[in-house]
Formats: C-alpha cells, sequence, structure tokens
C-alpha cells in the first residue's frame, strides 16, 4: 500500500484500518500545513519525493516501529501541493496500552522527519521562497526572489 499521496490524507480511514478490537489505545499524529513559520508569512507549501526511496523509507519506519513498541501502525505523507490547513502527514498506532501508543507515535514523526527523504519548499508573503530542512536551525535552507 502506498504511503505518498498526492491526494488529501484520511486520517479517519487510518485510524479504522489500524485499529482492532484486541487494542485499547490508538494514538495518532496530524501534521498540519500552518500559515507561518519562523517568523514569515506562509501562503503556499509543495512537497516533493524521490518517491521509490521515501516509500522504502516509510516501510521501514513502520516495521521498526511495530517491532520496538508492539504497536500496529501506519502513515501516509502528502506530496505536491499542500493548502494551509490541511494535513501533511498523518500516523496512527493502536496498541493494548497507551503508553506504547503515543510512544509509537512520536517515535515515528521524529523518524519520518530525519529519514525520509521528503522535501517542503514554502512560498511566503513576500513573495521569496525557501526550501525547508527539519535538522537545521530555524528549518529554512535559502530563500531566493520569485520572478
Amino acid at each position: 500500500m502506498p504511503r505518498l499521496s498526492h491526494s488529501p490524507l484520511d486520517l479517519e480511514a487510518l485510524v479504522e484500518a489500524i485499529a482492532q478490537p484486541s487494542q485499547g489505545a490508538v494514538a495518532t499524529f496530524a501534521g498540519l500545513v500552518r500559515d507561518h513559520h519562523a517568523g514569515r508569512a506562509v501562503t503556499r507549501l509543495a512537497y516533493s519525493a524521490y518517491e521509490p526511496m521515501a516509500e522504502a523509507a516509510c516501510e521501514a519506519i513502520i516495521a521498526e516501529a511495530q517491532q520496538r513498541f508492539g504497536v500496529r501502525a501506519d502513515l501516509r505523507h502528502r506530496l505536491g501541493d499542500v493548502p494551509i490547513g490541511e494535513a501533511a502527514v498523518v500516523i496512527v498506532a493502536a496498541a493494548a496500552h497507551r503508553a506504547e501508543a503515543f510512544d509509537a507515535v512520536r517515535w515515528m514523526i521524529d523518524e519520518v522527519k530525519s529519514r525520509v527523504p521528503i522535501w517542503k519548499r514554502e512560498r511566503y508573503a513576500d513573495g521569496t521562497e525557501a526550501w525547508v530542512d527539519p535538522t537545521v536551525p530555524d528549518g529554512i535552507v535559502a530563500a531566493r526572489q520569485s520572478p
């Protein structure tokens, strides 16, 4: 099943696919596109990826989370233009108890940010754009003036 999508993400459907009667806890994370970053007004952003490598990295993270935390887990990440307010990433973990589910979700989003080759480009209200790198201070790589 593809983990990357060019369409809006459906957190509820992902929860329904993961939850089972044997699990008493379902933890979720939805990363929404916000209208600001580092003190600047964001008007739009776009995600791009080398899809085969990103899919493989997502699969590895899911498998590792399931083994490490004893959960059922899944995630989806959006590609392309994502409007302000929509989900860019959703993560679900279900477990017998809440601690494992919470721990798995937090670990998974941190791993997605550091390991999955997905790149985010922000466009600002002043017409500039920048690539965002979650591994550097302030997350901004470089801005340029739009033509």
